[in-house]
């Protein structure tokens, strides 16, 4: 069984600031980085971001060593762009990219999977199933900014891959940018997930950690899953529809073991080296 490709969450965001053009250099200068994540929003005109909280500053509930995410405060689309690229991440020098920044500054060689996090809406409708004309007015609130985004790829040489909580967001990434892949992520129901998967004809699914049957994990609380065992096998429903399964996200070389066993196609992580044999330090 081929080893899963591994996919650097945020660049690797914990050995380097999250969402910069340093973390995804250093990321894609490693020799076993198949692929770099990163979240994408606008910013007040419009020009796609690259940052994963709605605000500057960060959400307080997410810990980051007691660290503000930057040195700025505001929400990311209610703020001029020039604010936004001067503001410092978790108290580098490190600054707050823009998306044609990140992908001019990585080598082809090495994919990126863009998850369009936000388009400027107070209401995202978050991993929620929506009905049919739901589906029409949440597409075209996100066109305009998917087709910014996907104006900065098609600059890119190298794969790309968007991915979503939001129905609307992968709804426009089909229309916009059907010649791109699509994956949709998901929190807390692996039925929810699968049907969106088949609803825009998704080329990968991206469960959490714990929603792999069998596991251990699946025996933990994350992402909106309990610790009941999943209901769904997904790495063999998904892989009889013909779709990858990239699980999210992994902090230790024992969860990445756990799932690779299971034969799942990608693990997003947190941290380079998690792969037995490779050299955590190296690049």
């Amino acid at each position: 069984m081929p080893d899963p490709a591994l996919i650097a969450h945020r660049g690797y965001a914990g050995v380097a600031p999250e969402n910069t053009v340093g973390a995804a250099v250093a990321a894609a200068s490693r020799e076993d980085t198949t692929m770099i994540e990163l979240d994408v929003q606008p910013a007040a005109c419009g020009t796609p971001v690259v940052i994963h909280d709605e605000r500057l500053e960060g959400d307080p509930s997410r810990s980051r060593a007691g660290r503000p995410l930057t040195d700025a405060t505001g929400l990311v689309w209610e703020t001029a762009l020039a604010d936004i690229q001067s503001a410092s991440v978790l108290g580098t020098d490190e600054t707050v990219p823009t998306l044609a920044d990140v992908l001019a500054a990585v080598p082809d060689s090495v994919g990126v999977n863009v998850e369009l996090k936000h388009c400027g809406a107070s209401d995202l409708r978050f991993a929620e199933l929506l009905g049919p004309d739901e589906r029409a007015e949440r597409r075209a609130l996100w066109t305009p900014f998917v087709e910014r985004v996907v104006a900065d790829c098609d600059a890119f040489g190298g794969e790309i891959l968007f991915s979503s909580f939001c129905e609307g967001a992968l709804a426009a990434a089909r229309e916009v940018g059907p010649e791109y892949d699509r994956a949709v992520l998901v929190w807390d129901a692996l039925e929810s997930g699968l049907e969106l998967a088949r609803r825009y004809d998704c080329e990968a699914i991206h469960p959490p950690r714990n929603a792999i049957a069998g596991l251990p994990l699946a025996g933990t609380e994350y992402a909106g899953f309990d610790s009941e065992a999943p209901a769904i096998d997904i790495v063999e429903t998904a892989h009889e529809e013909g779709r990858a399964v990239n699980v999210w996200t992994v902090e230790t070389w024992v969860q990445y073991d756990q799932l690779a066993a299971a034969g799942v196609d990608g693990i997003i992580v947190e941290y380079p080296g998690l792969r037995r044999g490779s050299d955590p330090l190296s690049r």
